[in-house]
């Protein structure tokens, strides 16, 4: 969820920065192509965080969650780049991914487990998962 509201934010403010810029552009009758490109990239860019986002701030707002179950994969991106940890739900073929790095003896294709994960109704954002031995259904971890 931090990077939903992240990315919601991040959206916000460059459409807010954006706009006042635009304003600030206009009274002073500067209108270089630079500035007018950079005013551009900053209100698309914020723009395409607000599309990403708001569809889902009603299932964030309300806490309308799903619950999706079954066989998974858990894969970890290089470490170098992010901390990110990645569950590919077989059965339904959805990924979805989680800043905190579960703390499993393995990780990959060849390690299936049994997965809850807790999304919004749309399937877009990820909320917590648990995770479960594949054989006994036994709980290993849950997420913060």
């Amino acid at each position: 969820m931090l990077m939903y509201y992240a990315i919601l934010i991040i959206g916000v403010l460059l459409v807010i920065v954006a706009a006042f810029t635009f304003i600030a552009m206009y009274s002073g009758k500067d209108y270089t192509t630079l500035n007018v490109g950079k005013i551009l990239v900053a209100l698309s860019l914020g723009v395409l965080c607000l599309v990403i986002t708001l569809p889902s701030l009603r299932y964030v707002v309300l806490k309308e969650y799903d619950v999706v179950s079954g066989k998974c994969v858990i894969e970890i991106d290089p470490p170098a780049r992010t901390s990110e940890a990645d569950f590919k739900m077989l059965n339904t073929d959805e990924v979805f991914s989680f800043r905190d790095i579960p703390a499993l003896d393995a990780y990959g294709k060849s390690i299936p487990y049994y997965c809850k994960v807790t999304v919004t109704n749309d399937h877009k954002f990820g909320v917590s998962y648990k995770i479960y031995d594949a054989k006994t259904r036994k709980l290993i971890l849950t997420s913060k």
